[in-house]
């Protein structure tokens, strides 16, 4: 499973945001985005996910397993994307938030899967919690569980460590590293922080004269 950008041109008011983009990211990769703000990097994810605008003008191609995602709806690319913030349904408990993202199944599937899937991070034992009552690093981690509950066959990074404390972010960017690794999905991650690439030799820097490493 890869997932592959081919000759990628997004404009906007008659106004081309970036040379064009080809990449390949490999099952497992964690391919990284940077630039300055307003280059371009959270919209070319939109364009991936399949959530970006008709204001936008678009040209190139987007490809996972060999296919074209673009003539598919958002809900049938299974694209999984990671925000900033964690997006948790303050109504909802921890454990109803992960089941609310799942597959279609029975209710006590989806409920035995959700507490596997804290399990797997260490908080099994606040599945009744509601988000108001966690901590910033716990929101984190549950929210990378719901994004995955839903079984993504990509998952695109938009900032998700840039809140977060030093030494938490450290924790969630490794979790979520090894997660993308053990799942073998390849990954986008779009960043300000050098810090926060995972590999040094697999970066793209988004600008009017975009430079590939």
């Amino acid at each position: 499973m890869s997932l592959k950008l081919k000759q990628v041109v997004i404009g906007l008011d008659n106004r081309q945001l970036f040379e064009p983009v080809s990449l390949t990211v490999a099952a497992g990769e964690v391919f990284s985005l940077m630039g300055h703000s307003g280059c371009g990097k959270s919209t070319l994810l939109s364009f991936i996910a399949g959530t970006l605008g008709e204001q936008f003008d678009v040209s190139g191609d987007v490809l996972l397993d060999n296919q074209s995602l673009r003539p598919e709806p958002v809900e049938k690319r299974r694209v999984g994307i990671l925000f900033q913030d964690p997006l948790l349904f303050p109504h909802m408990t921890v454990v109803e938030n992960l089941m609310f993202a799942a597959p279609a199944g029975s209710l006590t599937e989806k409920r035995q899967q959700a507490l596997t899937s804290l399990a797997d991070i260490g908080m099994e034992h606040y599945a009744d919690f509601y988000p108001r009552q966690l901590s910033g690093g716990q929101a984190a981690r549950v929210s990378l569980m719901r994004t995955l509950a839903a079984k993504p066959r990509a998952l695109l990074l938009d900032e998700p460590f840039s809140k977060l404390d030093r030494e938490t972010r450290e924790h969630f960017r490794t979790l979520v590293f090894t997660t993308v690794a053990r799942r073998n999905i390849p990954a986008i991650l779009v960043t300000h922080d050098e810090d926060d690439v995972a590999d040094k030799n697999r970066v793209l820097r988004l600008t009017h004269q975009t430079i590939r490493c």
